[in-house]
């Protein structure tokens, strides 16, 4: 395990599932969640190949933090298939102070862990991560 600069440490389950995500495509999304007795980060969910973006929207709870990878796929305007491994830094406004404060001081260490990542994007509300949204930032 990798220790995170707040004390948090990475699970390997976490770096695994993601490189399984973009080497394989084993999977659409992979939400994390820092189990705060254990003073680590690990895998809360995963989704299917086949799992739409509101399967992963609906798998982040209304009022606790999460990090969060989804792998979206496009098509450019030239036609081509493209994909892109977003990062989201699920923050709700009425998640916890203290659980806001140790999302984002593991971030950055956390991010880093994660090898790949093309696009990140931090939301407070669902507006934030909407699927416009994503299709702006990832083309």
């Amino acid at each position: 395990m990798a220790n995170a600069a707040s004390g948090m440490a990475v699970h390997d389950e976490c770096k695994l599932k993601f490189l399984e995500l973009k080497a394989k495509r084993t999977y659409r999304f992979i939400v994390y969640k820092i189990e705060e007795k254990q003073k680590q980060v690990i895998v809360e969910k995963v989704g299917e190949p086949a799992d739409s973006y509101e399967d992963f929207s609906a798998s982040l709870p209304a009022d606790e933090c999460r990090y969060a990878v989804y792998d979206f796929d496009y098509v450019t305007e030239e036609n081509c298939q493209k994909s892109r491994i977003i990062f989201i830094a699920w923050s709700p406004d009425t998640s916890k102070v203290r659980s806001k404060m140790i999302y984002a001081s593991s971030k950055d260490r956390f991010k880093r862990e994660l090898d790949g990542i093309q696009v990140e994007l931090q939301a407070t509300d669902p507006t934030e991560m909407g699927l416009d949204v994503i299709r702006s930032r990832a083309t």
